[in-house]
């Protein structure tokens, strides 16, 4: 072993089959020209079920989508016009949730033993959540029965890596052009825990939660900018509760170096039928408010860029 990565095969004798529907696994949307610092994000709107894993699941299609960010790739397909790109996953978070640390494993779930290195214990596993999920909607067992160990570490080696790889390299690029990142992680919220009680039966509905680990993976002014301009389009917005940002968030996030994430959570009845998973009619102003929004983070984050040179130049 290296670099706390695995280096052969664990709990079984052959290597899983390739899913070819998940080829490629994600897809990186360019702008024509890169104008702006930041890089959009969003690793849970992946639709492509594949066969293997419905055959294994005990849940059909349908009740696995529950844990979906259905469209919000769509919603935020305005960061092309932004002059910024989109890294968005073909794969569901049923299957490999990239929000998560690339060993957060339930040993629960396999057949076999999981490398020492797995982090077994996280808040996160214990609740079903992790990198490979055991659970979706109202704690809904997902599997028939036990994985081999290499099929949860081959998902990681070929889905896991390259997205974040990519998105590494993203953040890199967009650096070393303006001096300055902003992650901007793209999420979906049930309608549920979107309310927030105010005291007796009265509930306010938030619309958009953003999510800068209280303050540690974003530039207060950028936060306190992004949330003005959603209000002053009418919208009601929290920050950090009741999501404050995942691994993706907390890990990429470096204010201090230049690199920024804010995580955005919409409420999903805003601009989607959350049972039939359908969009609303209007699915197209909700995504239009959010490019005039992320217009202005551009424009303010652009400001305080400046390239970064090289030894050569």
């Amino acid at each position: 072993m290296s670099n706390g990565e695995p280096t052969g095969s664990f709990g079984g004798s052959h290597e899983p089959a390739h899913e070819p529907e998940l080829d490629p696994p994600f897809d990186v949307v360019e702008p024509q020209s890169l104008t702006c610092p930041l890089v959009f994000s969003s690793p849970h709107s992946g639709s492509i079920y594949p066969s293997r894993f419905l055959q294994s699941a005990r849940l059909d299609a349908f009740a696995l989508r529950r844990s979906e960010d259905a469209f919000v790739d769509q919603l935020f397909a305005g960061a092309q016009a932004l002059g910024a790109p989109l890294i968005k996953a073909r794969f569901p978070r049923a299957y490999l949730d990239l929000n998560r640390e690339p060993y957060e494993l339930d040993p629960r779930m396999f057949d076999g033993r999981l490398p020492g290195f797995a982090n077994t214990r996280s808040v996160r596993v214990a609740g079903g959540l992790g990198t490979i999920a055991r659970v979706v909607g109202d704690s809904q067992e997902i599997y028939a029965a036990r994985l081999s160990v290499d099929e949860g570490i081959q998902r990681i080696e070929r889905l896991y890596k390259p997205y974040h790889a990519t998105l590494r390299q993203l953040l890199e690029r967009s650096y070393q052009q303006f001096g300055i990142a902003v992650l901007v992680d793209c999420h979906s919220m049930p309608s549920a825990p979107a309310l927030v009680s105010l005291g007796g039966d009265k509930k306010l509905k938030t619309d958009f939660v953003i999510g800068d680990r209280y303050g540690t993976s974003c530039d207060k002014d950028l936060v306190e900018g992004l949330e003005q301009a959603m209000r002053r389009l009418g919208y009601i917005v929290q920050r950090n509760k009741p999501y404050a940002g995942g691994f993706i968030t907390e890990h990429y996030g470096a204010p201090l170096n230049g690199v920024h994430a804010v995580q955005i959570e919409v409420n999903r009845a805003l601009y989607m039928d959350e049972r039939r998973i359908e969009k609303l009619g209007r699915f197209t102003d909700v995504a239009a408010d959010l490019t005039d929004v992320l217009a202005a983070l551009a424009e303010a984050t652009t400001k305080r860029g400046s390239p970064v040179k090289t030894a050569a130049e």
